[in-house]
């Protein structure tokens, strides 16, 4: 079956969505992602998307989804911890093989479920293998981030995130893909995820009145009336993250700095133009 005609047999069906685990997020989107979705992630250090990953997971390791977490800048140990702070047993989870980490970030360790490079192809491989092992079913990818694969070649990021959606999509997968997003730099590692995404979800922050905030903005998300109000998010120990309610933001509060905005947009074209 072409990849023409699964999407047109999905039009026909009632829309199977997953929650994303987080408080208040899912009426959000409509009731949560669509199955199959590929979602950009995409926001500064420090706005919360590891932490949306992490519940996205752990809510596919409750619903009995076949759950896929690949970690690139953090340990699969420091997965394991954060979770655990929000009363997530990951662990456990992998003891049961309902879950696999698959770490790419502690390279040279004999490890069966580690990356022993940051190559597109053998992440490609590594995530069919983990499937294979987890067995037939509805399954949840994070992979967090994509922006470590092309950190040396910026105008790949395009190409190698069809890449990933193409080989992928008749998996059965619905995917979350993180993207950093470098606030001080031209560097808007981004746009490759977002280009072939279908849906979009942002993460900000600010500082107001010397205090630190954090919100979310549902940017894109097909086959969804999403709401398209932007929203405050708090993050709580022993709970996690969860949605506080729309807030009404001037445009200064949220975006970046006009020389930072030039850098990231001559980035983009660049990018773009080399192209293959």
């Amino acid at each position: 079956m072409s990849e023409e005609d699964i999407e047109e047999r999905r039009s026909k069906e009632e829309i199977e969505r997953l929650s994303v685990g987080v408080e208040g997020f899912d009426p959000i989107i409509g009731g949560g992602i669509p199955r199959g979705f590929f979602v950009a992630v995409t926001g500064e250090p420090g706005t919360g998307k590891t932490i949306f990953s992490i519940h996205f997971a752990w809510r596919g390791v409750l619903d009995n989804d076949k759950v896929i977490y690949v970690t690139t800048e953090e340990s699969r140990e420091s997965i394991i911890r954060q979770a655990k702070m929000f009363n997530m047993d990951l662990e456990k989870a992998i003891d049961e093989e309902k879950m696999i980490i698959i770490d790419a970030l502690m390279r040279g360790r004999a490890d069966e479920w580690s990356l022993d490079e940051i190559d597109v192809d053998r992440l490609v491989e590594k995530i069919i293998e983990a499937k294979k092992r987890l067995g037939y079913g509805r399954a949840r990818l994070v992979i967090d981030s994509m922006s470590a694969f092309w950190l040396d070649k910026p105008a790949m990021a395009r190409k190698y995130s069809y890449m990933v959606k193409r080989i992928l999509y008749r998996w059965d997968f619905t995917t979350l893909m993180i993207s950093q997003y470098a606030i001080t730099t031209g560097d808007a590692f981004g746009f490759g995820v977002e280009h072939v995404a279908d849906g979009i979800i942002r993460f900000r922050r600010s500082v107001r009145r010397g205090v630190l905030k954090r919100y979310v903005l549902v940017e894109k998300m097909r086959q969804t009336a999403h709401d398209t109000r932007m929203y405050e998010i708090d993050i709580i120990n022993g709970k996690g993250m969860i949605v506080i309610g729309p807030v009404s933001l001037r445009r200064e509060d949220v975006s970046l700095p006009e020389d930072v905005m030039r850098r990231i947009k001559d980035q983009k074209k660049r990018s773009e133009k080399e192209l293959p």
